[in-house]
């Protein structure tokens, strides 16, 4: 399916007062337009994060980028191995543990971090000047508070199961 269609598929999609329809098509139509901006660049939205993970907090390793970006681990050596491939990325052993490998952004990481960071933050810049300031304030609060239900709800249904 291309991107328009898939596009169009989400937009029009039918609503009603469902919450979460809302939220996941919001969500849809979000991840839609990153990975189109983000695959001009060769890079997907997990890895797009990590660029962006080691631009503002340092080296971090395959476990801690795996949490911030909400994969598996096994999943993130994935990603990793392959933008070390790309030379986005380069992994050393940890000087502390040496079976732990550490991720450092390189030049050439940073470079795409920046030419693809400057398209996506359009968007943003879009989403905010769609709001009044006062509004643009309400909608981040209101989604803080969606999400914190969101992430109770979740804790709840994956809690421990009476048998």
């Amino acid at each position: 399916m291309d991107l328009l269609t898939e596009w169009e598929r989400i937009v029009e999609a039918p609503v009603g007062d469902d919450l979460c329809t809302r939220i996941r098509r919001s969500e849809q139509a979000l991840m839609a337009h990153h990975e189109a901006v983000l695959r001009t660049y060769g890079l997907t939205m997990t890895q797009y994060s990590v660029l962006l993970f080691l631009s503002c907090q340092g080296d971090l390793s395959g476990a801690q980028l795996a949490r911030r970006c909400g994969v598996t681990q096994q999943s993130m050596s994935s990603v990793l191995t392959n933008m070390e491939s790309k030379e986005l990325i380069r992994r050393e052993a940890s000087p502390v543990h040496a079976k732990v490998q550490i991720a450092t952004l390189t030049d050439k990481g940073q470079a795409v971090l920046e030419r693809a960071y400057q398209e996506v933050i359009v968007l943003e810049r879009a989403l905010t000047d769609a709001f009044t300031p006062s509004e643009h304030t309400a909608l981040c609060e209101l989604l803080e508070r969606a999400t914190t239900v969101l992430v109770q709800q979740t804790r709840q249904a994956t809690g421990p199961s009476i048998a």
